[in-house]
């Protein structure tokens, strides 16, 4: 995919455009960590590597302000396990 992933910070989720779709991954804010609650890739685009593009992205952009991640739902914490190079961000 060549789009990027943004902060959508009024709505409190990283966005990834796919064109007429939209893949997301809810978050809420702590003073010690963002908790990532859910993600959501649409049905029709699942098995494509959305949902770790999402991650990946949202994972930069944690980064770049630095702050730290908490998995709050079950594919962030696999994908967390599947990539130790991001363990620096876990809280």
């Amino acid at each position: 995919m060549t789009a990027s992933v943004r902060d959508n910070k009024e709505r409190s989720r990283f966005e990834l455009d796919l064109g007429n779709e939209l893949a997301f991954a809810n978050y809420r804010l702590t003073p010690a960590a963002v908790i990532i609650t859910h993600t959501e890739t649409p049905r029709a685009l699942r098995g494509r590597g959305i949902a770790s593009e999402l991650v990946r992205g949202a994972l930069d952009l944690i980064r770049r302000d630095g702050n730290k991640v908490i998995a709050g739902c079950g594919f962030v914490a696999d994908y967390l396990d599947k990539h130790p190079d991001d363990a620096d961000l876990v809280a």
